[in-house]
């Protein structure tokens, strides 16, 4: 059986460009100078019973931004943090318990640009050993996995759209059981999905 983290670790090899949540919206028309801030998100991928699953989390309904969406765990750089790998490690251990030394980073897609005016660098990690889940309590509502073979499969994402500052924006969703993957999350695993269908 091929090992499917190994299949990601090559992917990761491959030459790819930035991303953004205007991708599919190429009239929107940024603005000059605007300053984007810099994040970190985790893509911690864990073997378990011989599936490799995402782990995502459920924000909290009662966030200021973006409550009730599925994210990565993740957040922005703050000063004390070296890189935004440094952020994408720190925040999934705030935010989900996952001890950073247990997490083997792959290596990063290219930066994905948020609506939010954020550039977030997506860290492609192995999860080395079980760990003890602790949703942050007041940000994260829930912890969940999805297996990887759906959110790199192509075939499962659809364009979706609806209204935004008085105009219809597109943008992908990965829909998995429940579970309403759409946004930033979901063109990051597109990205992904992208690399590994190569």
């Amino acid at each position: 059986m091929p090992d499917p983290i190994a299949a990601v670790a090559r992917a990761l090899a491959l030459r790819g460009g930035d991303s953004s949540d205007f991708d599919l919206n190429p009239d929107v028309r940024l603005p000059e100078g605007r300053v984007l801030r810099p994040a970190g998100v985790l893509c911690a991928l864990q073997e378990r019973a011989g599936r490799v699953d995402v782990i995502l989390t459920k924000r909290s309904a009662r966030l200021k931004h973006h409550p009730g969406q599925i994210a990565f765990p993740g957040g922005k750089q703050d000063p004390g943090d070296a890189s935004p790998v440094a952020a994408a490690l720190r925040e999934a251990e705030e935010e989900i318990g996952l001890p950073r030394e247990l997490v083997e980073v792959l290596g990063t897609l290219p930066t994905h640009e948020t609506v939010t005016s954020f550039t977030i660098t997506p860290v492609i990690g192995r999860v080395t050993a079980d760990f003890t889940e602790r949703a942050e309590a007041g940000e994260v509502e829930e912890v969940f996995r999805v297996p990887l073979a759906h959110v790199t499969n192509p075939a499962n994402f659809r364009i979706e759209a609806r209204r935004w500052q008085g105009r219809r924006r597109y943008y992908y969703t990965v829909p998995y059981g429940p579970y309403y993957i759409w946004g930033a999350t979901a063109r990051i695993l597109r990205a992904l999905a992208e690399r590994m269908a190569r």
